[in-house]
C-alpha cells in the first residue's frame, strides 16, 4: 500500500507537466512527429514568448528533447511514458 502511495504521488506531478492546455496542445502537435518553433507557433497560436516558456518547463520537466538542424531546432517528445499517454489522447480527442 505504502508504494502505490509513493506512485500515486509520482503520477499526479507527471499530469502536472501535461495538464496545462498549451502545453498539451504542443505535444498533441508533437505526437505526429517533430516539429519546428514556427510550425508549433503556427499550430498553436501562441505566441513567441510563450512557446518559449512552454517548450522550457517540458523541457525541464524531461518530457520534450530537441535535436539540431543548424540553426533550427526540433522539439520531439522523449519520454516514452508521455509518447504512450499522448498516443492516447490524440487517438480519443484529436481524430474525430
Amino acid at each position: 500500500m505504502e508504494k502505490m502511495r509513493e506512485n500515486v504521488s509520482v503520477a499526479a506531478d507527471f499530469l502536472k507537466g501535461l495538464s496545462h492546455k498549451s502545453r498539451l496542445l504542443i505535444l498533441c502537435k508533437l505526437v505526429e512527429g517533430e516539429h519546428n518553433v514556427s510550425q508549433l507557433i503556427e499550430f498553436t497560436g501562441l505566441a513567441q514568448s510563450s512557446m518559449s516558456q512552454h517548450l522550457k518547463k517540458l523541457k525541464d520537466e524531461d518530457i520534450i528533447d530537441y535535436r539540431r538542424d543548424h540553426r533550427t531546432l526540433y522539439y520531439y517528445i522523449k519520454d516514452p511514458s508521455v509518447l504512450r499517454i499522448m498516443g492516447v489522447l490524440h487517438d480519443v480527442f484529436c481524430k474525430k
